[in-house]
C-alpha cells in the first residue's frame, strides 16, 4: 500500500482547494478537529487580508498548501493549525498573546517556533542569525513539529520559487540545499529531502538539470522493456520461493545522479545505477529470504550489499542494499524491507504520527522520533558552555555532513573536502594562486598553521602573502590531490629556477679558476657543448650543475676545450653566499652555520649546494672527494633568518623560562624549539633553536643570556 501524500507536487502546480483540505482532513481527523483547523483558517485569512505573494495569488493561499502537505502525513490538529498560522506572527499585527487566547499555549508555541527560523541564512559570519538556529532547535528539541511545519513551509516555497527574482531565487535555492535539504534527509524524511534538492538543484543549476533531465526522459524511454522484464521475473522469483512481497520500480532523483556525476567525474552514460527496484515484504525473516532469492536470479556484485537493518542509519532507516547484474546488461540496485521499514524511510519522524506501531512506545522513543530528539538534545548539550553562538551552527553542520569534511569559507560557501583535510588543501581548494601564497589560516577567526586539520562545520579564511612560496614540508600534510599537484608543480618550477641561478655561479667560478679573467663563451661552444651531453638547452645544463648532478669544473674544461688549466693558477675562486639562493642552497644541521662563520660548500646529487663550517667535524670526510668541494664564503649583504641551537644550564627555580625567553624575544628573535630536562633537584638544562640574522646577532643573545640570575652557563651548540 502506498504512503499517502508523498506524491510530488509540479512546481508552479495549482494550490489546493479549501474543499479539498477539508476533505484529507476528515480522512483521519474528528469533526471536533477539523472545525477547529477551519476555523484557523478563517482567522488566518481575515490575518493576512489584502495581503498578496509574488506570483499575485492571495497570500492565504501559501499556509494552506503548507498545511495540506502535513496533512498527507496525518499530523494532529494543532501542528495544521499552527501551520495556517505560521505566518501571522511574522507578517501581520497579530501578537503571540492573541493566538494563545484563540487557539490555545500549544499552537502559539509552535508558531513562535516557526517563525524564529523565517529569516536564518547560511553565511556564518552573521551571530544574529546563528543564534536564531539555536533557538529554533531548541524549539525543535522540545517540539519536532516545529521543524516539520518549517520544513512543509519551505517545500511549498521551493515549488513556487519561479514569481521570484533570479538573485533571490538563487539565494533560497542554495539556502535549501546547504541548510533544510541536510536536516529533512537528517530526519529522515527522504521523499522531502529528494524534492528539495531537485527543486534548488534546478534553480541553481538550469541548464544542467535540464539537460540531465532530458538524458533521463531518454534514458527511461530505452530501458522501459528491459525494467519490465526484470520486474517479472523478480516477482516471478519472489513467489515461487513462498515469499509474499511487493515490487516497484525506483529512479534516483536528478540531483543524486548529478552528485555521483561530479564525485567519481563520470559522464552520464556511466552512471549504472539510476533504476532499481524496492521490494517490501512482511517481516524481517523474509527480507532475508528476498536477498537470497535475488541473488539466486542475478549475479550480485562485489562490495556492493548493504545490511541497514542490523545496524540501522542514524536517523532510523532500515532496510536491506545490494546490486545485481541483470540478464539484459544492467546493473540494478535493489532495496529490501518490510512496510513499516518503508514508512520510516520515506517519512521519517513523521511516521510517529503518520502510523503507530504496535508495541511501540507512545512518545517515539524508540523509534526516529526519537532518534531525532536524542540528537538535538545532544547537539544542545554541546552548546551549554558556549559563548559564541556562530559555534552552534558548526556542530549542526557536522551532523548534517556526516561522511565528508565540509566547511564553509567567510562569504558561508561549502567547501567540500576528504576526511582529514587540512586548511592548506582548503586554501588550494579556494584557488592554486591562494594556497601557493599562503602563510596560514583563521579557523573560525582564531589563527591557526597550515597543517591544521579542519572539521565539519569550520569557517576557514586563507591568510595569504605576495611574496610567499610553497615549501616542500607542505606536501607532508596535504591529502587531496589539487593541493599536491600544485605544491609540486610550484616547488618544480621554483627549484629549477634556483638551480639555474646556482648552476650558472659555479659555472661562472669555474671558469674563473682555469682562466684568470672570465673569458666570454661563444654561442658555438654553447652549442657544442650541448649536442655532446645531447641536452636541448643551455639552462637545462645549468640546471643540472645547480643539482648537483654534474661537477662544474669538468663542465669548465669541456667548455673550455680541455686547456688553460695553468693560466688561473689551478686557484678555485669563491662564491659569496647571500642567504637568498633559494631551496638548492641548504645549511647542514651538524653545524648549523651562521653568517660571520669560516664555511664551505659541498655539492650533492640532486639537492645542491649544502653548507657547512669550515671546522665541522664531517668535512674530513667530505674533502676526499675534492670535487664536491666548493670555496665558498658569506656576501656583505647576507639576508634571511639562520637556525642556532643553545644549551643552558641553570638553577631549578620558577620563571627561569619565561625570563630567557624574554630576552630572546627582546633581541627579535625566534625560539623554533624549547626543551627541559631535570639533571637533580637544583638544576635544569634547557635547550632552545633559535632563528638569529648573523653570529653576531647570537652573540649578543649569549652575553645577556649570561648576565640573567639562576644560569650557569651558556653555549653554542653545533649539531
Amino acid at each position: 500500500m502506498p504512503i499517502p501524500g508523498l506524491r510530488r507536487s509540479p512546481p508552479g502546480s495549482p494550490p489546493p482547494t479549501l474543499s479539498e483540505f477539508s476533505g484529507a482532513l476528515r480522512g483521519y481527523l474528528d469533526e471536533a478537529e477539523v472545525a477547529e483547523v477551519l476555523r484557523a483558517y478563517t482567522f488566518g485569512e481575515s490575518a493576512h487580508a489584502g495581503q498578496r505573494r509574488s506570483s499575485g495569488e492571495p497570500f492565504i493561499h501559501h499556509p494552506l498548501a503548507v498545511a495540506h502537505i502535513l496533512a498527507a502525513l496525518r499530523l494532529d490538529a494543532p501542528t495544521l493549525t499552527a501551520a495556517i498560522l505560521h505566518d501571522v506572527m511574522e507578517d501581520t499585527a497579530t501578537a503571540r498573546d492573541r493566538i494563545v487566547e484563540k487557539f490555545g499555549e500549544d499552537v502559539a508555541r509552535l508558531v513562535d517556533g516557526v517563525s524564529k527560523i523565517d529569516r536564518i541564512e547560511t553565511d556564518t559570519r552573521e551571530a544574529a542569525e546563528a543564534e536564531n538556529l539555536r533557538k529554533m532547535l531548541l524549539a525543535m528539541s522540545r517540539d519536532l513539529r516545529v521543524i516539520l511545519i518549517k520544513l512543509a513551509d519551505r517545500l511549498h516555497n521551493m515549488r513556487t520559487l519561479d514569481s521570484l527574482p533570479p538573485k533571490k531565487r538563487l539565494r533560497i535555492a542554495r539556502q535549501t540545499q546547504e541548510i533544510y535539504a541536510p536536516i529533512a534527509n537528517r530526519l529522515g524524511l527522504h521523499s522531502w529531502s529528494r524534492e528539495l534538492e531537485d527543486l534548488s538543484f534546478r534553480h541553481t543549476y538550469a541548464n544542467r538539470h535540464r539537460t540531465l533531465a532530458r538524458a533521463l526522459r531518454r534514458r527511461q524511454g530505452n530501458r522501459r522493456t528491459a525494467m519490465k522484464k526484470i520486474g517479472d521475473a523478480l516477482e516471478k522469483q519472489l513467489a515461487d520461493g513462498g515469499i509474499a512481497a511487493r515490487v516497484s520500480g525506483r529512479e534516483k532523483n536528478i540531483y543524486s545522479i548529478y552528485r555521483k556525476m561530479q564525485s567519481k567525474r563520470i559522464h552520464f552514460r556511466d552512471v549504472r545505477d539510476i533504476y532499481g527496484f524496492r521490494v517490501i515484504v512482511e517481516t524481517v525473516d523474509h527480507c532475508y529470504r528476498a536477498l537470497g532469492a535475488m541473488h539466486a536470479l542475478y549475479k550480485p556484485i562485489p562490495h556492493c550489499f548493504k545490511d541497514y537493518i542490523a545496524i540501522p542509519k542514524v536517523n532510523g532507516y532500515q532496510s536491506l542494499h545490494t546490486t545485481v547484474f541483470s540478464a539484459f546488461g544492467e546493473t540494478i540496485e535493489v532495496q529490501i524491507r518490510t512496510e513499516e521499514m518503508h514508512r520510516v524511510a520515506e517519512t521519517g519522524i513523521a511516521s510517529h504520527w503518520l502510523y503507530k506501531t504496535p508495541g511501540a512506545r507512545a512518545d517515539g522513543a524508540d523509534g526516529p522520533h526519537g532518534l531525532a530528539r536524542q540528537w538535538l538534545m545532544d547537539l544542545l548539550e554541546t552548546q551549554q558552555t558556549s559563548v559564541n553562538p556562530g559555534e552552534f551552527l558548526e556542530h549542526l553542520r557536522v551532523d548534517l555532513f556526516p561522511d565528508e569534511v565540509y566547511v564553509f569559507t567567510p562569504r558561508g560557501d561549502i567547501k567540500k573536502l576528504p576526511a582529514g583535510a587540512t586548511a592548506l588543501d582548503f586554501a588550494y581548494a579556494v584557488h592554486s594562486d591562494v594556497g601557493n601564497r599562503c602563510i596560514g589560516a583563521r579557523i573560525g577567526n582564531v589563527p591557526a598553521p597550515l597543517h591544521t586539520a579542519l572539521k565539519s562545520g569550520n569557517q576557514v579564511e586563507a591568510v595569504t602573502a605576495r611574496g610567499a612560496r610553497p615549501s616542500p614540508a607542505w606536501l607532508n600534510f596535504v591529502v587531496t590531490g589539487k593541493a599536491r599537484a600544485a605544491i609540486r608543480g610550484a616547488l618544480k618550477n621554483k627549484r629549477r629556477k634556483d638551480s639555474v641561478k646556482l648552476g650558472k655561479k659555479l659555472l661562472d667560478n669555474a671558469v674563473r679558476t682555469l682562466r684568470k679573467s672570465r673569458p666570454r663563451i661563444r654561442s658555438e661552444q654553447k652549442s657544442a657543448l650541448l649536442k655532446t651531453l645531447r641536452l636541448a638547452e643551455w639552462n637545462d645544463l645549468l640546471a643540472d650543475i645547480g643539482l648537483g648532478n654534474r661537477m662544474p669544473m669538468m663542465v669548465a674544461h669541456q667548455l673550455l676545450g680541455g686547456g688553460g688549466e695553468g693560466e688561473g693558477g689551478g686557484a678555485p675562486q669563491s662564491i659569496a653566499v647571500t642567504g637568498t639562493e633559494g631551496v638548492l642552497v641548504t645549511y647542514a644541521r651538524c653545524c648549523r652555520p651562521l653568517p660571520g662563520d669560516e664555511i664551505n660548500g659541498v655539492l650533492t646529487a640532486g639537492k645542491g649546494m649544502v653548507v657547512h663550517t669550515a671546522d665541522c667535524p664531517n668535512l674530513g670526510e667530505l674533502s676526499k672527494r675534492a670535487d664536491k668541494l666548493v670555496p665558498i664564503h658569506w656576501d656583505d649583504k647576507v639576508s634571511g633568518q639562520f637556525a642556532a641551537a643553545l644549551r643552558l644550564d641553570t638553577e631549578n627555580r620558577p620563571g627561569v623560562l619565561a625570563s630567557l625567553a624574554a630576552v630572546i624575544a627582546d633581541e627579535d628573535s625566534n625560539i623554533n624549539d624549547v626543551s627541559v630536562a631535570e639533571r637533580d633537584g637544583r638544576h635544569s638544562t634547557i635547550c632552545f633553536t633559535l632563528e638569529v640574522r648573523h653570529r653576531h646577532n647570537l652573540s649578543r643573545i649569549l652575553s645577556r643570556l649570561r648576565e640573567q640570575s639562576g644560569v650557569v652557563a651558556v653555549r653554542r651548540v653545533k649539531g
